[in-house]
């Protein structure tokens, strides 16, 4: 823990991070058709303007946590935010179709590289309990805003400027963190000696989880049947076990399975993976149903999530609260059940084919329930590791979360081509259902300040 007190530049710096990392997951999607036409895309092609990045991201994540503990908070930092700015540039001039997915999924690497980072700073400069819980409010709703804003930004920036703006607009603002970082970030101080990299961990665990990831994202439009999509599955499970027993075996591991010890970070990885299979794909399919049902344009269907933004942003100020009052176990349990009835009333709404504002009781409980468990899961996720794991601990539960992600929005996405929107909504209020048992599994009372839990 840092002895001396956070700036508010520093946190102002690590939120504008985690904004820039929602905001480019969403703001690429109102530019899909420019692209396309000015770079020629085929249809099939155009999905990998947005799938580069996250599967990029989601097979990094492991080697960015690591990296954080190895080479230094902030030194991943401003590495991740000048990847983000240097590569958002290349997008524009590369002029090519297969230039700006190369861009995409360097974009997504310095995500991978920029997320445990950040939640890293946040575990070890913040005292836990009321300070570390309003860090995370904070970090929090720039999440929700980045989201939400995403499409609603990518639609002025491309109507007033053309595609490139949606890269564009990333070049001041990450570069301006990364330059600003080396000043109100603290320094790393020098780098962990007489500790190996874990090469052979790496390689594997990066190439089986972009592996993983990319098959899941395929699946869908291969078939799940279809012998690539096998082929693929098998091949990432095989390194993914492979991965495992290096670190069962290695002296300097990249993951250290000891950390499985920890039970809040057991659940919060399981935890990331519900919210992401439950909160996570409403975005996906209310913005198909306002412009394919009401007929919304683009800007219209980014101007229907502001309500839920601004909810989403009293939940995690909620969540801020009742961390204090009713502790973390009973916070997350609330924000899932929030979240299971919220999207239940969208699932009774949506038949009746009323209008947009039918849709609203459902969306504000469940906004409320995801600002709650966004910070929630993230504050059981770095509870009772040592400083020089958080990094690994924060790569860990995000990586949990982007294969869920990733997982639950294929499935869903199955389920609503064979029986409906509502039917796939009707499983992700159950997942979330789920997700309130799960949290039932935390501790009653969060350790304490600076305890480690023992490994068994």
């Amino acid at each position: 823990m840092s002895s001396s007190k956070p700036s508010g530049w520093m946190l102002a710096l690590l939120a504008t991070a985690q904004l820039i990392i929602a905001l480019d997951a969403t703001i690429v999607f109102v530019a899909l058709p420019q692209i396309g036409s000015h770079l020629g895309f085929s249809a099939q092609q155009l999905q990998w303007v947005v799938s580069a990045y996250s599967v990029a991201f989601g097979g990094f994540l492991l080697l960015g946590g690591r990296a954080t503990d190895l080479l230094g908070k902030r030194r991943l930092y401003r590495l991740g935010q000048s990847l983000y700015a240097l590569s958002s540039l290349a997008a524009v001039l590369g002029g090519s179709a297969l230039l700006l997915v190369l861009a995409r999924a360097v974009q997504g690497v310095g995500g991978a590289l920029l997320f445990p980072a950040t939640l890293a700073l946040i575990n070890t400069h913040y005292a836990q309990g009321p300070e570390r819980n309003r860090a995370f409010a904070v970090w929090s709703a720039a999440s929700a805003a980045g989201l939400a804003l995403g499409a609603l930004l990518g639609g002025v920036l491309t109507q007033a400027w053309g595609w490139e703006a949606v890269f564009l607009v990333n070049v001041p603002l990450a570069g301006g963190c990364a330059w600003a970082a080396r000043y109100w970030i603290p320094a790393d101080g020098e780098r962990a000696r007489g500790r190996n990299f874990d090469i052979s961990g790496a390689l594997t665990v990066t190439v089986g989880g972009t592996l993983l990831v990319f098959s899941l994202v395929q699946g869908p439009e291969w078939g799940w049947a279809a012998p690539s999509t096998l082929g693929c599955l098998g091949f990432a499970v095989g390194l993914l076990g492979l991965f495992v027993w290096i670190e069962h075996r290695g002296r300097d591991p990249l993951m250290p399975l000891r950390l499985f010890a920890y039970r809040e970070l057991r659940m919060a990885m399981v935890l990331t993976a519900v919210f992401m299979s439950s909160f996570g794909v409403q975005y996906y399919f209310l913005a198909l149903y306002y412009q394919q049902v009401y007929g919304y344009s683009v800007l219209q269907a980014g101007l229907a999530f502001l309500p839920a933004t601004l909810v989403c942003t009293f939940g995690i100020w909620l969540a801020e609260r009742s961390l204090a009052s009713i502790g973390l176990r009973n916070t997350l349990v609330s924000g899932q059940l929030a979240g299971a009835v919220g999207i239940g009333l969208l699932c009774w709404a949506l038949p009746t084919g009323a209008g947009f504002w039918s849709l609203l009781p459902g969306i504000f409980i469940l906004s409320v329930g995801q600002g709650m468990t966004w910070t929630a899961m993230w504050v059981a996720a770095g509870l009772g590791i040592r400083p020089g794991e958080q990094g690994v601990a924060a790569g860990m539960a995000s990586t949990s979360q982007q294969i869920g992600g990733a997982l639950g929005l294929a499935l869903l996405v199955s389920v609503a081509n064979a029986g409906g929107i509502e039917l796939a909504l009707w499983w992700s209020a159950a997942v979330a259902l789920l997700g309130a048992v799960v949290a039932l599994g935390l501790s009653a009372r969060a350790p304490e300040p600076g305890t480690v839990l023992k490994s068994t």
